[in-house]
């Protein structure tokens, strides 16, 4: 709950402080007096969006401080957490405004946006009155306020689940059915394709090992001849014949020459074993290099078609093979897609059927908390002098959408036989703020954390009329904390906390301030709102009575 405010040098505000209670806590003053300006000020450091000209004429800077106390279940800490700001139990938000219009916030003397700032705002405050377009007059609203008071929260998660589900089978079925039209556009070529590609059947690197191949036969000849003279160079006629006649004539002089060819001779022997060793590769390398005319053409041919192929569908040789597996696979989507789409449609109709379930079961749940709300309603509209006017919550179909599919509006009929509008269209000013007030009263039931201000909720009522007003935002405030800003003596004579806001000038500056009252204070407050500007005794008897005093 708000237990404080700061204001600095903001519009008629010099420097005023603010301490805050539990309950209801009222603010009552003449007209002008700058009851609207705290509403302005407490605006301007949630985030709000308001009036431009906030700082005070002559200061460099206007500045808002306000503190508010979390339980450790207040939705303020998950704001928090997300936007990485310290969480405490208590939470102090600060802003300023220069002269010049540049707006800075800090939220636990972290700097932050203003986007971080509304979000926290709407788990701290809520704000009232005839001119409210945020809150329970605004229809785009009311679907998720009849779904709080109905505690719908498991009910709407069931149908988000089954919308993303939905949506999710939805977009598997369109993708699919898309690449089967662009796959049935190319199926001719694909056909055509993959008959080529498998006819040719080319493996990975045998481009190069034709290339290779090609390559060896154009020179094979020439170099066949090299490698045929070396042979004969190395063979009978050549050096083996001399290293055989060399071996011998050692041998022959081996007994006579006292050991000293043994060492030669097996250096010689090694030789002739390594001659014969390099003739067996040559020989196998005449024969490898031995071909005919048609296997160099036939090679050829080959290498020709791979790379022609490769240029074709702009792909390197070496990746013919595994383009050919993509277009088969294309085929073979193509082919088993009429399966898959089925069992696509299938998975869509299921989905469809989740969902219909799903919001069938949230729309019977609103209908039902719609009347539940409807009854709550009319039952505080008597005491508050409108037995008479009927509250009804309507709901109408709309698209199917992740919330549902149920257009949800509140409207009011102020006399028997009038027709139904939306509700801030068919009351007048009092009317309206008693409407809001009730639906206020049900909606509140268990709920806590919020700080509620009420903007003069109770103009245009007076008397016994006031007086349950007054008692309405009583009830509202208990275990709570409600603001209310009041002409109402009846309303004002019921607050728990009192603070008057007076105006006053000074040097010919004007400046608002704001004073808590005491019992006798009070007195004389609900008095001047009994009786005008002349306190009279019998207005003090009046303030007395309504006070309990």
């Amino acid at each position: 709950m708000l237990r404080g405010l700061d204001i600095s040098d903001m519009l008629i505000i010099d420097r005023l402080e603010l301490n805050f209670q539990p309950g209801l806590n009222v603010l009552t003053g003449e007209t002008g007096a700058g009851k609207s300006i705290l509403l302005d000020s407490l605006g301007f450091v949630l985030g709000w969006r308001g009036r431009a000209d906030l700082v005070r004429q002559g200061a460099a800077q206007g500045e808002v401080t306000a503190w508010f106390d979390l339980t450790p279940e207040h939705p303020a800490r998950a704001v928090l957490e997300e936007a990485g700001l310290p969480v405490n139990d208590e939470l102090i938000l600060r802003r300023i405004n220069t002269a010049d219009g540049r707006k800075t916030a800090w939220v636990n003397d972290r700097r932050c946006s203003g986007e971080v700032l509304r979000a926290l705002s709407e788990t701290l405050v809520e704000l009232h009155g005839q001119h409210d377009d945020r809150g329970l007059l605004n229809p785009r609203g009311h679907r998720s306020i009849l779904d709080a008071f109905g505690a719908m929260d498991g009910a709407r998660a069931k149908v988000r689940a089954a919308w993303s589900e939905m949506a999710r089978t939805r977009k598997a079925q369109a993708t699919a059915l898309k690449a089967q039209e662009e796959i049935r556009a190319e199926e001719e070529f694909l056909r055509y394709a993959v008959a080529e590609l498998d006819k040719l059947n080319p493996e990975e690197g045998e481009e190069a090992e034709l290339d290779g191949k090609r390559r060896m036969m154009q020179s094979a000849e020439k170099i066949r001849a090299d490698v045929v003279n070396a042979y004969e160079a190395m063979g009978q006629s050549g050096a083996e014949a001399q290293l055989a006649d060399a071996f011998r004539w050692l041998d022959g002089a081996a007994a006579r020459a006292d050991g000293t060819l043994e060492e030669p001779m097996a250096a010689l022997n090694r030789s002739m074993i390594e001659l014969d060793s390099a003739m067996e590769g040559v020989v196998t390398a005449i024969e490898a290099m031995s071909f005919d005319a048609h296997e160099l053409e036939d090679t050829e041919e080959r290498l020709f078609a791979i790379r022609g192929l490769a240029r074709k569908h702009d792909v390197q040789p070496d990746e013919l093979a595994g383009f050919a597996d993509r277009l088969r696979a294309k085929l073979g989507a193509l082919d088993a897609g009429e399966a898959e789409q089925a069992k696509l449609n299938a998975e869509v109709k299921a989905a469809e059927a989740a969902y219909a379930t799903a919001a069938t079961a949230l729309s019977d749940a609103r209908k039902k908390a719609a009347t539940k709300l409807d009854k709550a309603v009319s039952g505080e509209l008597a005491p508050l002098k409108m037995e008479r006017a009927v509250f009804a919550t309507q709901i109408t179909a709309e698209a199917e959408g992740p919330e549902g599919r149920d257009a949800v509006s509140f409207t009011v009929a102020t006399n028997p036989g009038a027709p139904a509008g939306p509700l801030n269209k068919i009351a007048s000013g009092g009317e309206l703020s008693r409407f809001l007030l009730a639906l206020k009263v049900c909606l509140t039931q268990g709920q806590s954390g919020l700080t509620l201000i009420f903007d003069e909720i109770d103009r245009g009522v007076g008397g016994a009329t006031a007086d349950a007003v007054g008692r309405r935002l009583g009830a509202i405030a208990e275990g709570g904390q409600v603001l209310v800003v009041t002409h109402s003596p009846q309303v004002a004579a019921l607050g728990a906390h009192h603070w008057r806001v007076e105006k006053s000038v000074t040097k010919g500056m004007t400046t608002t301030n704001v004073v808590p009252l005491n019992m006798d204070e009070r007195v004389d407050e609900v008095a001047r709102m009994v009786a005008g500007d002349t306190i009279t005794d019998a207005a003090r008897e009046a303030a007395r009575a309504l006070l309990g005093a």
